[in-house]
């Protein structure tokens, strides 16, 4: 299951690494952010991940930093699993708790208004 898992990752990467998303046309623009000109905490991610798949982590941390923490955090998950896996261990049981989504929301939320605020320009894509 993790090779099956890491193949439809790499798909994708590989999928967005040759599609550019910086080029108009090929990805629906993000509705909010057509709307009302605020950036979600997506906004950035498929550029940010064109850049990881070319290796430019500056871009990539650039285009939305989040989504970088998230790649991430997959890898060193990913890698957890595998070697349980091999192990012939069953998978590790990350079953958030309410604190865990708290969390996870609150980080997401400050980046959200961080990044659509003067100061925190740098954060937006």
């Amino acid at each position: 299951m993790p090779a099956a898992v890491l193949a439809g990752v790499v798909a994708a990467f590989g999928y967005v690494g040759t599609v550019d998303p910086n080029e108009p046309g090929h990805y629906p623009v993000c509705p909010l952010l057509r709307l009302t000109g605020l950036a979600c905490p997506g906004c950035g991610g498929l550029r940010s991940a064109h850049a990881f798949a070319h290796g430019d982590i500056a871009a990539a941390l650039g285009s939305n930093a989040l989504a970088v923490l998230g790649y991430a955090a997959f890898a060193v998950l990913w890698v957890l699993w595998t070697v349980r896996a091999a192990a012939g261990r069953p998978p590790l049981r990350l079953a958030p708790r309410a604190l865990h989504w708290w969390a996870i929301g609150s980080v997401v939320l400050i980046f959200t208004v961080v990044r659509n605020l003067p100061f925190g320009s740098a954060l937006a894509p």
